[in-house]
């Protein structure tokens, strides 16, 4: 048996355990630079607001229906993370982190008639201690166990738990059950399918295999076969290394000028290669992007890209940090107010042996270098030690709504005041 622990509207319930005065008031999320939607609360989607809402839009409803607006406070919000999931480590022996507010649960070798309770605990001592409301689904496998996870959440009668395992339950929540909204069923194939006059969950699971497979891959086959009661994605304890890794931001004021955009490119390269370097990979492709203001539509506008690929695989800080700039000159033009840039690195492969080129001499010391680098960055904070291009101080986003580092920063900690 698997479970999938869900927490809900992660953002917001995170901006609410450090001010309780906002339980049952409409909060909102912003993106990067304050741009756009990216979480709500269940009294702001009752507004009408969506996700993806640009900002800018938003004000007067804002102001109208007193919705607390928060700026993205990353850092809060992995920390409260990192409390989730070690809560949920000990009560099960192994927990697969999703995403930064989903993990998987194994329930293996646990009797079915405890798992209900034991649900209950688990979302009950969650909440007291994080003070995080989570939704948690238990079933045969992981895509069942994704439908019982939301069905916890859109169900308070079930108090935040859902087991489903009986194959009769099974089949009569699949028959109400969205295509659309099952796990591995994107947009393309719910298009594909809901064309075939396939509406449900149940529906799918009556087409043949052969089809299946013809139509949407092996990938496909696997959901069909989970959502019969199978059990094919295998449980992962580890995260599997990324295969590419992109840094890009929306600036807070549209640039112009060539220096300001290369000093944001080397930032973005110097992330890259931090968290390259990470996963203890190299990169053989490195690509820089520029964006104007589609909003802006009274201006010109322009998407322009470089790839190159490297002479010889690297994770070094400097090295990136030059082929940046190179391909950002290709790009930049003159009279063009770009809005957003990123770097992404690509063909990324184990750093242990890499197939040097007879032409560029390896340098140790870059290593060593980094190594470094890394080092007291990590003990000292982000941006202490890097390379001139970086500039003196870092990128500043635009957040005019950011809450205190309650957690992260000793200086924001709380004040409790006793009488």
């Amino acid at each position: 048996m698997y479970g999938l622990c869900d927490c809900n509207n992660f953002y917001a319930s995170c901006e609410r355990v450090f001010d309780p005065s906002l339980e049952g008031r409409p909060v909102i999320v912003l993106s990067n630079n304050d741009g756009c939607v990216i979480a709500r609360s269940n009294e702001a989607k009752a507004l009408g607001i969506g996700m993806g809402d640009p900002f800018f839009r938003l004000h007067d409803l804002t102001r109208q229906r007193d919705v607390a607006v928060y700026s993205a406070n990353f850092p809060l919000y992995g920390e409260m993370s990192d409390r989730v999931m070690s809560i949920l480590r000990r009560f099960v022996p192994a927990v697969e982190v999703y995403s930064i507010d989903e993990a998987f649960l194994d329930f293996s070798g646990m009797e079915r008639a405890s798992l209900d309770a034991l649900g209950h605990t688990i979302c009950r001592t969650v909440r007291r201690l994080t003070g995080i409301p989570v939704s948690l689904g238990i079933a045969p496998n992981k895509t069942l166990a994704k439908i019982a996870s939301k069905l916890a959440k859109r169900y308070p009668k079930l108090n935040g738990c859902c087991l489903m395992y009986r194959n009769e339950d099974i089949e009569k929540v699949l028959r109400k059950y969205p295509i659309g909204e099952v796990w591995g069923i994107g947009s393309r194939y719910e298009k594909l399918l809901t064309d075939r006059g396939i509406v449900s969950a149940y529906d799918f699971t009556r087409l043949p295999g052969e089809w299946v497979r013809k139509h949407m891959t092996v990938v496909g086959l696997r959901t069909w076969k989970e959502l019969r009661g199978e059990s094919c994605i295998d449980f992962e304890q580890m995260p599997p290394k990324k295969q590419q890794i992109c840094t890009s931001r929306s600036f807070p004021n549209d640039v112009t000028d060539f220096e300001s955009l290369r000093q944001d490119i080397s930032i973005f390269a110097a992330r890259c290669a931090e968290k390259l370097r990470r996963q203890r990979d190299v990169c053989g492709e490195i690509k820089v992007f520029l964006l104007t203001n589609r909003f802006k539509q009274e201006l010109p506008q322009a998407h322009d890209s470089a790839l190159m690929k490297l002479p010889v695989p690297t994770s070094s800080t400097l090295e990136l940090v030059k082929y940046a700039g190179k391909l950002l000159r290709r790009i930049y033009a003159k009279g063009y107010a770009y809005k957003k840039g990123g770097v992404i690195l690509s063909d990324l492969q184990s750093c242990e042996g890499v197939q040097r080129n007879l032409f560029v001499p390896a340098d140790e010391r870059h290593r060593q270098l980094m190594d470094t680098l890394d080092r007291v960055n990590t003990r000292y904070g982000r941006h202490t030690l890097g390379v001139a291009a970086e500039g003196l101080h870092p990128f500043r986003m635009k957040q005019q709504h950011l809450s205190k580092h309650y957690t992260t920063d000793i200086r924001d900690i709380i004040v409790v005041k006793a009488k």
